[in-house]
């Protein structure tokens, strides 16, 4: 099945009951890589024995600690270098994602050309844009300029010198567990990429309003997590997000509803003004972007209409902070 591999490559593909998903994800890296590690997170829906179909080595994770992408991540990581120790650099991938035939050659040759970059990563589209709103946005989401950035998501090509520098993911970090990677990788002294190279297509797979609202709810618990972890450093990373959503999600509605007997109501047709005019402000400032106006348009809209679901995820955080949390899912399964 696999085509001529990339010599010193492997990939590491994680997922939980992404059915379909997961064998177009497993085929596309099998298609260019002899070494592919899946980590299946208690899938019930045939994951692990698909995967296992397909030529992959699978671990499982123990169901005795709360799952996690990080988590799942870092135990493919070791696995990979139990079956795959001379391996230099890995992709790691979500099983809700095709890998671009052409992305390894060019993930690696931009890691083999600046030996200070730790982890690369390329252009991610969505598979269907089209099938409705909420995947339209997460297309807008994964659209990036490129050169050195300061975080690339979860999925990217690292060098396997990097990942084992920081200790790899953090298990306890549910959401922006990328991000807060990222943070230790550069203050490890290593650079970000982003290049110009198709890297993958990723199915949200988000067509409710309420798978929506969970995952801007993960987004929340990720602002308060992450910026308690790093805040208080010189980026103050993730400070901004969670003041923008603890005032637009909490203390001016807070604030509407309770002057709301006193003004007629007239308190919240000013909330709503304000609503109006942050959409407005946010509209302008992605007018350098190369979408179209309706999609600047929903872009700003649903941003300022994240921060009442993202309040909800920073409350989640801080209930149950000293616990262990487990992960906040959006999608159904196939």
């Amino acid at each position: 099945m696999c085509a001529e591999a990339i010599s010193g490559v492997a990939v590491v593909a994680i997922g939980r009951n992404e059915g379909e998903r997961l064998r177009l994800s497993l085929r596309s890296a099998r298609a260019v890589c002899a070494t592919v590690v899946n980590v299946d997170s208690g899938s019930s829906d045939g994951s692990v024995e698909l995967a296992r179909s397909l030529g992959c080595t699978v671990h499982e994770l123990a169901a005795d600690r709360p799952f996690s992408a990080a988590r799942a991540r870092n135990e493919g990581f070791q696995k990979l270098m139990e079956i795959a120790p001379a391996t230099e650099y890995i992709q790691f991938l979500d099983g809700d994602c095709e890998l671009d035939p052409g992305w390894l050659a060019a993930g690696r040759k931009a890691l083999d050309e600046h030996p200070q970059v730790g982890l690369v990563r390329g252009e991610v589209a969505e598979m269907h844009p089209e099938a409705s709103v909420y995947n339209r946005l997460c297309n807008l989401e994964w659209q990036q300029p490129c050169g050195e950035v300061a975080a690339c998501g979860g999925r990217f090509l690292a060098r396997a010198a990097a990942f084992r520098a920081v200790g790899g993911f953090r298990d306890d970090v549910i959401a922006a567990e990328d991000d807060e990677f990222c943070i230790r990788v550069r203050q490890a002294g290593w650079k970000i990429l982003m290049i110009d190279a198709p890297m993958a297509r990723h199915d949200a797979a988000i067509h409710s309003f309420a798978g929506w609202w969970r995952r801007a709810r993960r987004a929340g618990h990720a602002y308060a997590q992450v910026a308690a972890l790093h805040g208080a450093g010189p980026e103050r990373y993730f400070i901004h997000d969670c003041r923008k959503v603890w005032i637009w999600g909490f203390f001016l509605p807070l604030l509407a509803l309770a002057a709301a007997p006193f003004t007629w109501g007239f308190s919240l047709v000013a909330l709503l003004a304000l609503y109006a005019a942050q959409c407005i402000y946010i509209r302008l400032g992605v007018r350098h972007r190369p979408w179209s106006a309706a999609d600047a348009w929903l872009y700003a809209a649903f941003t300022v209409l994240s921060r009442l679901p993202g309040i909800f995820g920073i409350f989640e955080y801080h209930l149950r902070k000293g616990r262990p949390a487990r992960i906040i899912e959006y999608k159904r399964s196939q």
